[in-house]
C-alpha cells in the first residue's frame, strides 16, 4: 500500500509540472492565433481553462494523498 500511495503522489506531481510546462507553449499559447473559437470563446482563453480544471483536479486529489495525510499516515 506504501509504495502505491508513493507513487501516485509522484504522478501527481509529475503531471502538474507537466501541465504548467506544457501552459507556457505554443501548444496552449500559440503567437497571434485566436480560432478556433468554441462558443465563442477563443482557443487560448479555453485551453487555458481546461488547463486551470485540471490543476484544481489534480490539487484536490494532491491534498488527499500527500505526505501529511491520513492516507499517507495509513500506509505507513
Amino acid at each position: 500500500m506504501k509504495n502505491k500511495v508513493k507513487l501516485r503522489w509522484y504522478l501527481v506531481v509529475s503531471a502538474v509540472i507537466l501541465l504548467t510546462v506544457i501552459t507556457f507553449t505554443p501548444l496552449v499559447t500559440p503567437v497571434g492565433q485566436y480560432k478556433p473559437e468554441l462558443f465563442g470563446i477563443p482557443y487560448t482563453l479555453w485551453t487555458g481553462i481546461v488547463v486551470g480544471i485540471l490543476l484544481v483536479g489534480l490539487t484536490l486529489y494532491g491534498s488527499t494523498i500527500a505526505p501529511g495525510s491520513k492516507k499517507w499516515e495509513e500506509s505507513q
